[in-house]
């Protein structure tokens, strides 16, 4: 096992991809020894990966055990307000940078996604991609970096948007509507069309929320 950098790096980015993809989930116990167990790595670079993703608040205190932490109301809404505003300027940035090759990757996501309806997992992990395929299309590195700390706190929500009934169908819409504004170079157009996307599974999450506590 490796004590030095490299396992350093690679316990925290394994840590964090098991929170990405749901291994674990809000409120699920993080145990140092588990960890080093499922992962092949010694309890050193664990112990500080653990602590480095606990100071970014995606760990939380419940005593002295460490947990997935999970987003209030509060803190829900907030994340959607900067997630609204930096895809839309990404999805801006992409009207005006997008190669017409990144355009027809777009489509194709969104032609192969809908074989995917009947699955919310999956439809989400390739909503995931596709939204990944227009940060990157606005050519902007640091814009691209901020949009994947939006994206790693999103990963603190139990359930998607997507499972509410019709909802995927929309989204695909939605993102047929974001493709076409790139594609036309009508920066306007797009950062409308993604904001109007984001606010809709806003919008979506707070009514599964609510149906769930009712």
């Amino acid at each position: 096992m490796d004590d030095g950098k490299t396992g350093h790096r690679d316990a925290y980015e394994l840590i964090l991809h098991a929170i990405d993809i749901g291994t674990y989930k809000p409120g699920d116990r993080l145990v140092e020894s588990e960890l080093a167990d499922r992962f092949g790595v010694s309890r050193t670079p664990i112990r500080e990966a653990l602590q480095r993703l606990e100071t970014q608040s995606l760990l939380a205190r419940d005593g002295r055990s460490l947990i997935v932490a999970s987003l209030d109301h509060n803190q829900m809404a907030e994340l959607y307000v900067v997630r609204s505003e930096l895809e839309g300027l990404a999805a801006r940035l992409a009207a005006q940078h997008a190669t017409e090759e990144e355009v027809r990757v777009l489509r194709r996501m969104i032609a192969d996604d809908r074989g995917l309806l009947g699955d919310p997992a999956a439809l989400s992990r390739a909503n995931r991609r596709f939204h990944r395929q227009v940060h990157l299309a606005s050519h902007n590195r640091y814009l691209v970096q901020q949009l994947d700390l939006v994206y790693r706190s999103m990963a603190l929500m139990a359930t998607t948007s997507l499972s509410a009934t019709g909802r995927g169908e929309r989204a695909l819409g939605e993102h047929v509507a974001i493709v076409d504004a790139i594609e036309a170079r009508d920066g306007d157009a797009a950062y409308a069309a993604l904001k109007a996307h984001i606010s809709k599974a806003f919008e979506t999450r707070l009514e599964r929320v609510a149906e769930s506590e009712g």
